[in-house]
């Protein structure tokens, strides 16, 4: 008991005096937990999208640790100026009774229609499978669940995106694989608002870098360029002309990637966001990048910098032209971190190399 209370004291100080590097930058609005006690043992892999109607809704996995079979997926809803309490939304008790446990929710929020939640389902990350859910009410209450067909598995970490004539175009990956690199990228489009997709293969031969977990940004001109995780060190980028129909070969970007989730989004003004680890080892610091042609790249915040682990970042850019990001807090809470973009003082990122602080 004294544990729990200690635990609980220490949460709501760290909320009153937050103690990570973006605390005084000028560009950050807000920075909060999400809950500052969690129901269950630890939480990961957030989620967060902007309803239609303004409202967001965040989601992540939490149970008693990675893996566990009483994993699910938590929920929580930003009404009136703050977080409601975390629900479970999801669980992976089957009809037989077994109970495996869930993964990696993603939220996204098409043009038209319903709120959607796509989330894994398995013993491992090999052998999972692709859930979706759907919500009328902005994330109040869910449809049951459906499981995507056949090697589908959805939006793997991060949201799809939208293109121009509706379709849904997701990165995906699966791990485990042979032959070829044992984690490799695929991408999923949907011409139905995410009810069914097409698998579109990417280029990875024997010497591609090991890939998962893509985010795709999207050009004036058209062109998709998809960012993400490696086990090479760094960040990996690929190419599409064809609104995803295919790919180029895999690349690695100058930006070191320790094995660990990332997310992008293109913004409004046609720039490029990244948030993710730069280091090549570890989970701290916790890094925003941005770009105009999603090579060369300028520092802009450091969320996280103290030790501990800070990883599986998610951003969006709300309506207002703010961007929202929620992270993984040392595996006991999810953070959510508000931030102006016109108030950043941006510095080039020159040979992969985080610039000292000025």
């Amino acid at each position: 008991m004294k544990n729990c209370f200690t635990n609980l004291l220490f949460a709501t100080w760290l909320l009153a005096f937050p103690s990570h590097a973006a605390a005084a930058d000028p560009a950050v609005l807000r920075a909060e937990f999400i809950f500052e006690k969690n129901p269950v043992l630890s939480c990961h892999a957030s989620t967060l999208v902007e309803a239609s109607d303004g409202t967001l809704v965040a989601a992540w996995f939490a149970g008693t640790r990675e893996g566990s079979s009483d994993v699910g997926i938590w929920m929580a809803r930003y009404v009136g100026g703050q977080w409601g309490a975390p629900l479970e939304v999801a669980n992976g008790v089957q009809s037989d009774g077994r109970q495996f446990p869930c993964w990696n929710p993603v939220l996204f929020q098409p043009k038209d229609g319903p709120l959607l939640l796509f989330y894994k389902v398995g013993p491992n990350c090999t052998d999972w499978w692709g859930m979706r859910r759907s919500s009328t009410d902005k994330g109040k209450s869910w449809s049951e669940p459906i499981r995507l067909q056949g090697t589908i598995l959805g939006p793997v970490k991060n949201k799809p995106v939208q293109l121009p004539d509706g379709t849904l175009l997701s990165g995906s990956s699966w791990e485990g694989l042979k032959p070829g690199p044992d984690w490799q990228i695929h991408f999923e489009r949907s011409t139905d608002n995410g009810k069914t997709w097409q698998f579109i293969p990417v280029p990875q031969d024997k010497d591609s870098p090991p890939a998962i977990q893509p985010s795709i940004l999207v050009f004036p001109d058209g062109r998709l360029q998809a960012i993400g995780r490696t086990k090479a060190a760094h960040l990996f980028s690929t190419n599409s002309s064809d609104n995803g129909l295919s790919w180029s070969p895999l690349t690695l970007l100058q930006l070191p990637n320790p094995n660990a989730g990332t997310d992008a989004v293109t913004l409004k003004d046609g720039r490029h966001v990244l948030v993710y680890n730069h280091t090549p080892k570890g989970r701290s610091p916790l890094n925003v990048a941005v770009s105009t042609d999603g090579v060369q790249w300028q520092a802009a915040l450091v969320l996280e910098n103290t030790p501990g682990e800070f990883s599986y970042p998610a951003v969006i850019q709300t309506r207002d032209g703010l961007l929202h990001f929620t992270y993984t807090w040392k595996r006991q809470l999810a953070k959510h971190v508000v931030i102006d973009p016109s108030k950043w003082t941006l510095s080039p990122i020159v040979n992969g190399e985080w610039p000292a602080p000025k």
